[in-house]
């Protein structure tokens, strides 16, 4: 029998000045002030959801319950890292008003310093014994590594000293005068880290003084932290070779060059009292070769002096570690501890009760940190006891599998989710509070009610009618055994398409979105609170689309978009219309910089109760004779993008999402909309880590996309999108994918892409790579693009390459979208002059 989730649940008292319940229902704990801080005050709710929620009230209050006890303080617990956005996105807003030049840098820091003492303060009070600092970022943790060592291209004209904020967003964002440094994705997440440029040439010098000021800076708080560096191998496998530096540059050459770096700020954290320090070196969990595993080796036998006095903590994340790196691992010289991801790396398990070596600590990563589901806290205190019996009670660490940084921030600010759905989640702050929980029953005090709580939450997800629905189930098992392809090569299907949209040679299209105005939020914000009736929110939009189709027909844009104003987020507005799928109102997490995502969760199975584009798809279509794409998110990027159900196979979700794709495309063709983007921005980013996995994922995923398109006429042109990765060791299961045309990202990394053409591959489909960086304030100049293209042109035949930007046009202001695309169709236009010569 299921029992709901409130039979358990109590109300929270109304003020910190109530006599505290017994145990069995909630516990209040203080947090102070400072700069202003509002998360003074945390309660925690003892029932499953558990929650964080803060009052402004500053009053301490100080629990004698056992939960919180000195002892309970002292227990072995640990976190990897935490969100550094804020549970409301503060820090993002605080960034941007900066940029925007209507705040300073020391209201940015203020801030910043805000959220810095709220997460310490709160991990110290949930009784973490381990707690990281220097994972908070400004903007991304290389790119704090990149300024930590000096390693700053030339083209930012830095002049030495301790790297500012000029410097530090010139490179992530680039500036009027030159581009920012290449993004890419962070192992299979969606957070993008800033690629280093890295060759022979390049000085290495201290030059950001940050991981050893916020080490003081939580010591003055009275938290003793534990300092979280990215790894100095993994920094330089994760790096390029600078531009103008041989691609065949070995990265990890320079590895005794920046060392004495490492040393420097290792020294300062000594003398500021650190008694441990922790190297994420998460490459290790990657196929790596004997030279590059030798590397780890010589990088800790080289830190080891440095070091002494010290534990040294070495985490990897995302994966099951490998046989041979787990020995090179293991056997590093002066490392005290690791730390392993045991939630997706299961069989790493079985490594560490063969042959973990005795003496060192263990940081078992029990507590999920790439999703929002309560952990099962029964399983995962029998996994802990078992490894306590391999490594002993003294040396195992309850962890989170990662950082937290790849989850929403805190439950409680959630007042609108429903109560059932929410009894099943676990966003950070609380994840925090399992990891406490399960470090406390594996000391001996085990929270009988707490445990009992959890249970019965497993419990109801498990049952709820509202999870499973049979007809779905069975369509989605039906489609394993065929192959979906439409039925004419994309060669005969681009033919019949250019005699129905007779485009020129070098059609110039954009990705789908254009800029979201504070007008534009504000009508979405005003419809979805009621205050605005639905005729006036229609008119409002259509208002914006015609503003919008209007633009590109004045740029003489061959194929359009319809701006997609009515949508808050490419894969959030489709899981709105989707049954299976529940959202949030906070729960958002970093893709990149100040950007933030809010996925979805998807809790049960997948399907359309109604068609989702099609009413704005055909409006826009009406204002314009020129081809209107319509636009849909992919089955792979939504399923990438949201909180996945954990228990069942990603692929089995993926495939009732394609069902549901599917429907909408048809439906959108009988319409009359011919040409039809699927975007699959994500399919890259889902490659598992480790070789041997490729071949399932890409051939699930790829057959994913080609459902969602199988029905539909040899006329109706299909497109797809793809972002920010490393495209090239996959493209021939992008060409397996048989789209009509990809837009593709490639102008911050280069045209690495066009190498993967120069080197023989045959594209016979439409292909558009991206020929200038939308995720930069800078403009380009018509030029600069025009180059850009006759690049491709030297790779790629004429009759198939797009001119487009590399990304939506979300994020970026009109004063900037309508100059770069003014120049990027002049670019298309004189180049197509000088090709009909």
């Amino acid at each position: 029998m299921c029992a709901h989730q409130d039979e358990l649940r109590s109300d929270l008292p109304p003020s910190p000045s109530h006599p505290l319940p017994p145990p069995t229902h909630s516990l209040i704990i203080s947090l102070y002030k400072y700069h202003s801080s509002p998360f003074s005050l945390i309660r925690v709710h003892h029932s499953y959801p558990l929650s964080l929620s803060f009052s402004e009230d500053p009053t301490p209050f100080h629990s004698e319950l056992p939960f919180f006890s000195p002892s309970y303080r002292s227990m072995a617990s640990h976190i990897v890292g935490y969100p550094r956005m804020g549970p409301k996105r503060e820090l993002k807003f605080a960034l941007e008003s900066f940029w925007d030049g209507k705040s300073s840098a020391e209201d940015l820091q203020t801030v910043a310093a805000d959220l810095r003492s709220s997460i310490w303060k709160q991990m110290a009070a949930a009784g973490i014994k381990y707690i990281p600092s220097n994972t908070f970022s400004y903007y991304d943790q290389v790119l704090d590594t990149t300024t930590m060592i000096g390693a700053v291209p030339p083209r930012y004209n830095w002049n030495g000293g301790e790297i500012g904020f000029d410097t530090y967003f010139s490179m992530a964002r680039g500036n009027a005068s030159v581009p920012a440094m290449e993004m890419t994705k962070w192992f299979d997440t969606n957070y993008h880290y800033i690629v280093p440029e890295l060759g022979p040439e390049v000085k290495f010098t201290y030059a950001s003084h940050k991981a050893v000021n916020e080490y003081k800076e939580a010591k003055a708080l009275g938290v003793d932290t534990v300092p979280v560096f990215v790894g100095p191998v993994s920094y330089l496998l994760l790096s390029k070779p600078a531009k103008g530096v041989e691609k065949t540059f070995d990265l990890l050459s320079l590895l005794d060059k920046i060392l004495p770096i490492y040393k420097e700020v290792i020294a300062e954290l000594k003398e500021a009292g650190a008694t441990w320090i922790q190297f994420d070196e998460a490459t290790l969990v990657k196929d790596l070769e004997a030279h590059q595993l030798q590397a780890f080796t010589k990088a800790y036998a080289d830190l080891e002096s440095a070091c002494s006095g010290l534990n040294v903590l070495v985490a990897t994340y995302f994966a099951d570690i490998p046989a041979d790196a787990f020995k090179t691992l293991t056997t590093l010289p002066g490392v005290a501890g690791y730390t392993f991801d045991l939630v997706r790396g299961e069989q790493t398990l079985d490594l560490i009760k063969t042959s973990f070596p005795s003496g060192k600590y263990l940081f078992a990563g029990v507590v999920d940190g790439r999703n929002i589901w309560a952990n099962d806290l029964a399983a995962s205190l029998k996994v802990l006891e078992s490894l306590e019996a391999i490594v002993g009670k003294d040396k195992l660490v309850v962890s989170t599998s990662s950082s937290l940084q790849h989850t929403a921030v805190d439950l409680v600010n959630e007042t609108k989710l429903d109560d059932e759905i929410k009894s099943w989640l676990a966003f950070a702050a609380q994840k925090v509070v399992e990891v406490g929980a399960l470090a406390k029953a594996l000391a001996g005090q085990k929270d009988e009610a707490f445990f009992a709580a959890n249970a019965a939450a497993l419990a109801s997800r498990k049952c709820s009618p509202r999870v499973t629905n049979e007809a779905v189930q069975k369509a989605a098992a039906a489609l394993r055994g065929s192959d979906h392809r439409r039925a004419t090569n994309v060669s005969a299907r681009l033919d019949a398409q250019q005699k129905k949209l007779n485009l020129p040679i070098l059609p110039t299209t954009t990705i789908g979105s254009f800029p979201q105005t504070i007008e534009l939020r504000r009508v979405r914000r005003e419809y979805k609170a009621k205050k605005i009736s639905e005729e006036e929110y229609i008119k409002a939009i259509k208002e914006e689309i015609f503003k919008v189709v209007q633009l590109q027909e004045e740029l003489d844009i061959d194929v359009l978009v319809h701006g997609e104003p009515e949508r808050n987020d490419m894969v959030e507005y489709f899981g709105e219309q989707l049954s299976g799928f529940a959202f949030t109102a906070n729960g958002w997490v970093q893709s990149y910089g100040s950007r933030c995502v809010k996925p979805p969760i998807i809790y049960g199975d997948v399907s359309r109760p109604k068609a989702m584009t099609v009413f704005w798809s055909t409006m826009a279509q009406e204002m314009t004779k020129r081809p209107m794409k319509g636009m849909l998110t992919g089955p792979v990027t939504i399923l990438n993008w949201s909180f996945v159900r954990n228990d069942q196979p990603r692929f089995e979700t993926c495939y009732q999402i394609a069902l549901a794709i599917k429907d909408e495309v048809e439906d959108l063709e009988k319409a009359g909309i011919t040409v039809i983007q699927i975007d699959e921005a994500a399919l890259r980013e889902g490659l598992p880590l480790r070789k041997a996995e490729h071949a399932f994922y890409l051939d699930w995923a790829v057959h994913s996309f080609r459902i969602t398109n199988v029905g539909v006429q040899d006329t109706t042109q299909i497109h797809t999108h793809m972002c920010y990765s490393n495209f090239n060791d996959i493209i021939h299961s992008i060409i397996n994918m048989d789209a009509d045309v990809i837009t593709i990202e490639n102008s911050r990394s280069d045209e690495k892409l066009l190498s993967v053409f120069r080197e023989g591959v045959k594209y016979g489909a439409g292909i558009g790579p991206g020929v200038y960086d939308i995720h930069s304030p800078r403009i380009p100049s018509t030029e600069e693009i025009h180059d850009r293209i006759n690049k491709m042109l030297a790779v790629l035949e004429t009759n198939i390459l797009w001119v487009n930007p590399d990304c939506g046009l979300k994020t970026r202001k009109y004063a900037e979208v309508k100059p770069a695309l003014e120049n990027m169709v002049a670019a298309a236009k004189k180049l197509r002059a000088a090709l009909a010569k």
